[in-house]
């Protein structure tokens, strides 16, 4: 049986993949920053108080999983945060925010679990096109896009250090999906969750592990298109 540890499983991406992953027999671990009765009811394992930005949250969770022996096949780093802002009307420090969430958290949490992986088990990291260099035709969102620029490079600085180990990593776009992130004026373009994390895990299925030295993809995951750096 394939164990999953999707963060940010509280709603959104991370919640329809931890359902996704229950519905075809995986062993699912949900760590969410409240709870999740929904999912604990499915007989989802649910780690509550994981909040990514945290030392004490997040080793916490990986003592946890030592006391039982658990190991992780597929780590999913899924929390995040968006906000909207625009030059002129800057908010710093929900721009620090957006840092600690959706940069240092899925090196916080990689780190942390480390131990917990083992040689063929598969990291991904949900980032966004939003965090592109070469596909940023608009500005704006600044907060946001600086967080996820930066989270790419985490996850292609830690894509090389976990291929040395015989661990694989994939970061994926998983396209508009209508969450409490997406902003309301982009809904109507917006896919139901559920259909993102079928693609999501498409993709996350068709990892192997990349040599070292040799930097992973950016997948746009429903379009199956790779998106440039």
């Amino acid at each position: 049986m394939t164990a999953v540890l999707v963060t940010g499983a509280d709603r959104g991406i991370g919640n329809a993949l931890c359902r996704a992953c229950h519905g075809r027999g995986d062993a699912v671990i949900a760590a969410c920053l409240e709870d999740s009765d929904a999912l604990r009811a499915l007989g989802i394992r649910v780690e509550p108080g994981v909040d990514v930005t945290s030392d004490a949250a997040v080793q916490g969770l990986a003592g946890r999983l030592a006391d039982t022996g658990t190991t992780i096949d597929v780590l999913i780093n899924n929390a995040g945060i968006a906000a909207r802002d625009a030059l002129g009307t800057l908010d710093y420090d929900a721009i620090r925010r957006q840092f600690e969430v959706n940069t240092l958290g899925p090196l916080r949490v990689t780190e942390a679990l480390l131990e917990r992986l083992r040689p063929g088990s598969v990291v991904a990291f949900i980032t966004s096109r939003i965090g592109s260099l070469g596909d940023n035709l608009s500005g704006g969102l600044y907060g946001y896009r600086i967080s996820k620029c930066a989270a790419n490079m985490v996850a292609v600085n830690l894509a090389h250090d976990l291929a040395a180990r015989g661990i694989a990593a994939v970061v994926l776009h998983p396209g508009m999906v209508a969450t409490d992130m997406t902003f309301d004026d982009e809904r109507h373009e917006a896919r139901p969750p559920e259909d993102a994390a079928v693609a999501l895990l498409e993709r996350i299925n068709r990892v192997e592990p990349g040599e070292p030295g040799t930097p992973p993809a950016f997948w746009h995951a429903p379009a199956r298109t790779i998106i440039p750096w």
